[in-house]
């Protein structure tokens, strides 16, 4: 009855047309099923990272309701595009042909590199991290979980389904945290806002990754509190596909960092005093009950999927409950530059 209820309020009328509620898009938890026509050959082979091509999106809601429309889309990512089949895509729904959907803006698509029940449990381990990283923090995207047939309008090759998920648009996230955007650029680390910079830097720990950078904001971006513009920007981590805890076989961790695999954890934050710590640890800690429960009653992951993430933040939170571990981790082995 809940689920219809968030269903009915997810649309909204505009003069004739019924367009979705962009916010409850993405507080719904329900699967999306989802169409995407296109020219597949252009698509896959990545020509289209410059210039969008057409292509028709069908949705279809859990009440059974279909949105079936006309959008623009192109492949985004350098490293997607070089050696997955499937490239992560953006969707673009500004268009005279995507009325109920033009709500949605411009979007994400996050796609599994290529295609198969192996590729598709990647894929859902990152979309349950940012589903984790939602119970820690606010400022961080929400996301909403499609099953995708993909379909060659030039009937040239044959059509494959995958999971996929749609990222939230920045300026959304922003919005709903009484922020916006950060365009100036790139900030040295500890000119952002110190205590989330500390709860991205450990949440970075703690699912084994190291593939982000604030300075340059690879996989970071910035927002800032839309009534102070001299307060401290925020830190907003993003692209979690290269993490221990998703762990496929095309991450490899920068050889310049000294660790072998991403399932390696190795915290790239800079220190902190024990109190600003233990204030953000109690954070993790709070969630932790959440944070399984989210991964062992999520039935789209195998048990050996749910195993091995469980088994993985086993090891994270024995570290944040010795506090000797922490000092070790956190203080003595943070960052000096």
């Amino acid at each position: 009855m809940l689920a219809g209820c968030l269903l009915a309020i997810s649309f909204k009328v505009y003069g004739q047309v019924q367009r979705i509620d962009k916010k409850q898009f993405f507080v719904d938890d329900k699967i999306i099923e989802a169409t995407l026509s296109t020219d597949l050959g252009m698509l896959l082979s990545g020509k289209s990272k410059e210039d969008y091509i057409p292509a028709n999106l069908s949705f279809k809601f859990p009440d059974s309701a279909v949105i079936t429309e006309t959008i623009r889309i192109r492949a985004r990512g350098q490293f997607r595009r070089t050696n997955c089949y499937v490239p992560s895509l953006k969707l673009n729904f500004h268009n005279e042909g995507s009325p109920q959907l033009y709500s949605l803006n411009s979007l994400k698509l996050v796609c599994g590199c290529k295609t198969g029940f192996t590729f598709d449990q990647l894929l859902l381990r990152e979309y349950v991290i940012y589903k984790i990283y939602n119970l820690i923090t606010d400022k961080s995207f929400r996301v909403r979980l499609l099953h995708v047939r993909y379909e060659d309008s030039k009937g040239k090759k044959k059509p494959f389904s995958a999971y996929a998920f749609l990222m939230e648009d920045i300026n959304e996230m922003a919005k709903r945290n009484q922020c916006r955007e950060w365009t100036k650029g790139g900030l040295p680390t500890e000119v952002t806002n110190r205590q989330q910079m500390t709860i991205v830097a450990i949440f970075q720990y703690m699912i084994g990754n190291t593939d982000w950078a604030v300075p340059v904001l690879h996989n970071i971006r910035l927002i800032y509190p839309k009534n102070d513009s001299t307060a401290r920007p925020f830190a907003v981590a993003y692209d979690f596909d290269f993490a221990g805890l998703v762990n496929p076989d095309y991450a490899i961790p920068d050889p310049k960092l000294g660790i072998e695999s991403v399932r390696d954890r190795l915290y790239r934050g800079f220190p902190r005093t024990m109190g600003e710590l233990e204030e953000v640890i109690q954070k993790f800690k709070d969630e932790k009950d959440k944070i399984y429960a989210l991964i062992n009653n999520f039935e789209l992951l195998s048990p050996a999927t749910k195993k091995d993430m469980t088994g993985y933040l086993d090891d994270f939170y024995k570290t944040i409950n010795n506090r000797s571990d922490i000092k070790y981790v956190f203080i003595d082995n943070a960052r000096r530059e």
